[in-house]
């Protein structure tokens, strides 16, 4: 999805030049002066943004001037001046918070078109910081930040639940139901599948055959579903999706613990003491642990997934919150959960992680697990109930048995 720029393209190249030609400097002297590594991976963040395919030029001179900088190595460390350490650290921080209300803007545009008035804050953000007034770019996306999540908040706040929705907190015995729960906060809206499991196999299948760590592989969850001939479907863990500068050098890929319907492991290594919960599927069974770190590596599940916040366990909310913006906005909240050996995949509309645990502690769930949300999120029974959202790296899936 890209910023619609409102400025010439002679001036926008200009700008975006200039923005990008300087900040490979200081990022050049920051990585020579302090050793640190991290500072190459902002530059692909930088080269991320999707500003327009006319500047792919710049993007290949910034690329070239670094490497230009590379005989910096050996300059002596003790030459370098502290304060100039701590002014390009700032001069850091503020490239960084470009990139984040960079993100936020997207996240925006997820649930609104008319982004006009932020696309051109942030268009001004450019300009400042081309003209190194950092002081004030930093007061411009601070501001832009503020504005974007006060949109946000209206946008949900606007949010209604159909008046021809029933309520019933019971969940359908089989197939897709969209129902209003009723909850001591509240009445929220869920959309949910259920499948059981006498009948239901359940499995994660995935884009990539192993373990990728950058420009993996991704599929609509309509294509999951139908070369699996399942019957329902859902998006899986939390990955970094490409239209993020913040994913750059690690895109469409996802770390948490995860075992395909080929008896493939994935993340194995980087989750050996994991406290991510997971959900194992086990064919005529269903078992949600606390901490990936409980489970070894048996090949003779169906499948497994790991991904956070476990919602609810043995009946009991075991998520209150914890801080991450992210988990307490409002957006659409996918989930997998079990009543006995009945199934369900779905989606608590318009909720905080910690609200769509009430909301299933509310419909009787005796365990449920949180998945990705958002931009993601996709419900697939019959066809998309949500979505499609975005190409994923993996999916749930129920198959008839």
């Amino acid at each position: 999805m890209k910023i619609k720029f409102k400025k010439p393209k002679y001036l926008r190249n200009l700008l975006i030049g200039l923005t990008l030609l300087m900040f490979a400097v200081f990022l050049g002297v920051l990585y020579f002066s302090l050793k640190a590594t991290t500072e190459s991976v902002t530059v692909l963040q930088i080269q991320a943004l999707e500003l327009g395919a006319e500047n792919e030029e710049l993007k290949q001179t910034l690329a070239s001037n670094l490497e230009e900088l590379d005989s910096l190595k050996n300059d002596d460390q003790y030459k370098i001046n502290q304060d100039l350490k701590a002014k390009i650290r700032n001069i850091e921080s503020i490239y960084s918070k470009a990139v984040s209300a960079y993100e936020e803007l997207l996240k925006l545009k997820e649930s609104s078109d008319d982004t006009e008035d932020f696309d051109d804050q942030y268009t001004e953000a450019l300009v400042l910081l081309a003209k190194l007034n950092y002081e004030e770019a930093t007061t411009k996306l601070t501001d832009l930040s503020n504005k974007i999540g006060d949109e946000q908040t209206k946008i949900a706040a606007s949010f209604a639940i159909p008046k021809t929705v029933p309520v019933n907190n019971a969940p359908p015995g089989s197939g897709y139901s969209r129902q209003t729960v009723q909850t001591d906060i509240g009445q929220y809206l869920v959309s949910i599948v259920a499948g059981d499991l006498s009948s239901t196999r359940i499995i994660v299948d995935t884009a990539s055959t192993g373990d990728c760590h950058n420009d993996c592989p991704v599929l609509p969850l309509a294509t999951y579903v139908s070369r699996n001939n399942a019957y329902a479907g859902i998006n899986g863990s939390y990955f970094c999706p490409a239209s993020y500068p913040s994913c750059a050098g690690k895109t469409n890929s996802f770390d948490t613990l995860l075992m395909n319907k080929d008896k493939t492991y994935f993340n194995s290594d980087n989750n050996v003491y994991s406290n991510v919960p997971a959900v194992i599927f086990g064919g005529s069974y269903i078992r949600f642990i606390s901490q990936s770190l409980e489970w070894g590596r048996d090949t003779g599940i169906d499948s497994m997934l790991a991904n956070q916040a476990l919602l609810v366990h043995g009946g009991n909310i075991t998520f209150g919150g914890d801080g991450d913006p992210k988990k307490g906005s409002k957006a659409g909240r996918s989930f997998v959960a079990n009543q006995g050996s009945k199934v369900y995949i779905g989606v608590v509309h318009s909720a905080t992680v910690a609200e769509a645990a009430i909301v299933l502690k509310a419909m009787n769930m005796e365990n449920a697990l949180n998945l990705d949300s958002g931009g993601s999120t996709a419900l697939y029974s019959g066809g998309y109930k949500i979505g499609p959202g975005r190409d994923i790296p993996n999916a749930i899936l129920f198959v008839q048995k």
